[in-house]
C-alpha cells in the first residue's frame, strides 16, 4: 500500500489540523453528513479538493485497511500559502521571482523544475489546485531534495491570482513561441514566470494576463521544448540578469 495514502475519518482530520500537505480527499458517496462535516470544513479552509466517489474505489485503494469511506492523498511536504511566500521574499530584500505552472501534468517535469528553481533562487512555485500534477513521491524523487527547500503554493483561480499579483507590482511573463527573444526581455523586477502545459502551452485566459511573452530560439525541426527544459533556461536567464546588475 502506498505510504502517501491516509485512511479513516480521524487520521484525515488530524492530518488536516496539523497542516500536513494533502493533495485531495476522496469521500464515499452516501456518507453521513454529520460524520464528514468536520473534514469538509477543514478541507474548505485549507483549499484541499474533495471528491465524492463510489465506495468500491476507496475499498480497492485501502486493500483491507479500515477506511470509513475516507481516503486522503498526502503530499511529501506541506504546501505553503502564497502570502507567506511573498513575505519571505520581501524579507530577503530582493525583487521576488515566482514560477507559475499552468496545468503542468508530468511529475518528472515538476520535479526537474523544482530542482532548477532551487539552483536559481526562485522564491516559490505556484500550481493550480485542479488540472495540475500535485506534489507526490515521483516529484520528490526527481527534485533530488529540492522539494524540501522551494516553497510550493496551490492556487484556485489562476487568472484572479495573476491579477492580484499584478496589483502588488508584479510583471507577468509567459513562455510561448510568439514572444520576444528571452535574452532581450527584462526579467529583473518582481516577476511571475508562466510555463504552460506539456501539450498545449498556456491556456488562453492565462496568456491574456501576461504583460509580455518570451520565446526561445528554435532552429531545428522540432518546434517546442520540454516544459522543464524551457522553464530552466528562463529561470537561469532571470538569475543571470539579476546577478549582472549587482
Amino acid at each position: 500500500m502506498p505510504d502517501d495514502l491516509l485512511f479513516g475519518r480521524n487520521a484525515v482530520t488530524e492530518a488536516l489540523r496539523a497542516g500536513r500537505g494533502i493533495n485531495r480527499i476522496l469521500l464515499a458517496e452516501g456518507s453521513r453528513e454529520a460524520q464528514i462535516a468536520p473534514i469538509l470544513e477543514l478541507a474548505r479552509t485549507r483549499g484541499v479538493p474533495v471528491e465524492f466517489v463510489e465506495r468500491e474505489k476507496i475499498e480497492r485503494a485501502a486493500q483491507g485497511a479500515r477506511h470509513q469511506g475516507v481516503l486522503a492523498q498526502a503530499a511529501p511536504v506541506a504546501y505553503q500559502e502564497l502570502d507567506a511566500i511573498l513575505r519571505a521574499a520581501e524579507q530577503k530584500g530582493h525583487a521576488p521571482l515566482l514560477v507559475l505552472l499552468d496545468e503542468l501534468e508530468d511529475p518528472h517535469n515538476l520535479g526537474a523544475l523544482l530542482r532548477t528553481a532551487d539552483a536559481t533562487g526562485v522564491d516559490g512555485i505556484l500550481i493550480p489546485r485542479r488540472r495540475s500534477v500535485p506534489l507526490n513521491a515521483t516529484v520528490a524523487k526527481t527534485s533530488a531534495g529540492a522539494i524540501e527547500y522551494v516553497p510550493v503554493a496551490r492556487i484556485g483561480n489562476v487568472t484572479q491570482t495573476l491579477k492580484e499579483l499584478k496589483a502588488k507590482g508584479f510583471w507577468v511573463a509567459g513562455a510561448d513561441m510568439d514572444g520576444t527573444p528571452y535574452d532581450k526581455a527584462d526579467l529583473k523586477g518582481a516577476l511571475v514566470l508562466v510555463i504552460g502545459s506539456e501539450g498545449h502551452g498556456m491556456t488562453r485566459l492565462v496568456k491574456e494576463q501576461c504583460d509580455f511573452i518570451v520565446s526561445l530560439p528554435m532552429v531545428g525541426r522540432i518546434n517546442s521544448l520540454n516544459a522543464s527544459v524551457a522553464g530552466s533556461i528562463l529561470m537561469y536567464e532571470a538569475l543571470r540578469q539579476r546577478t549582472a546588475t549587482k
